[in-house]
């Protein structure tokens, strides 16, 4: 057993009881994309978050465990992504990353923005053309420091 096989886990319970991420998010008492993160093998839970994690979808004892290991992170399966929502993302970031890094560090000045002390935000915003995603992303500005 490792941790792919209770995401797998995880992702087949979800399908057959029709369990959504926002309503496993309230049980566990975090947002639904820091949970979601969680139950795709992306962070790592407290024991407490195991137990409701395992609660809901009906783990072990040791498939709990799992959950509370330090993952290796980065969930794509390749190096240029072929899922198309998430290549939109890729795409995203090849065409608008240079503008996104110029304008962070003409406000900020040489750092980056933390994935670590970070929060997202996703959310349905209604229109009349068709609904569009809303995706808020929040991280820590670190600058580099100078030695």
């Amino acid at each position: 057993m490792n941790r792919l096989d209770v995401t797998e886990k995880i992702i087949s319970t979800k399908v057959s009881k029709g369990i959504s991420w926002a309503d496993v998010a309230k049980k566990v008492g975090q947002s639904k994309e820091w949970t979601t993160a969680l139950c795709l093998g992306q962070m790592t839970a407290s024991p407490a978050q195991a137990k409701v994690v395992g609660k809901i979808f009906g783990l072990s004892m040791e498939e709990q465990k799992w959950l509370q290991v330090v993952p290796y992170k980065g969930s794509l399966p390749t190096p240029v992504p072929t899922d198309p929502l998430i290549y939109r993302w890729y795409e995203i970031v090849s065409v608008y990353g240079t503008t996104i890094k110029e304008l962070i560090h003409e406000e900020f000045g040489d750092g980056i923005m933390s994935a670590i002390d970070f929060s997202m935000d996703i959310e349905r915003q209604a229109d009349p053309k068709g609904d569009r995603v809303n995706v808020v992303l929040s991280g820590k500005f670190l600058p580099y420091k100078q030695y």
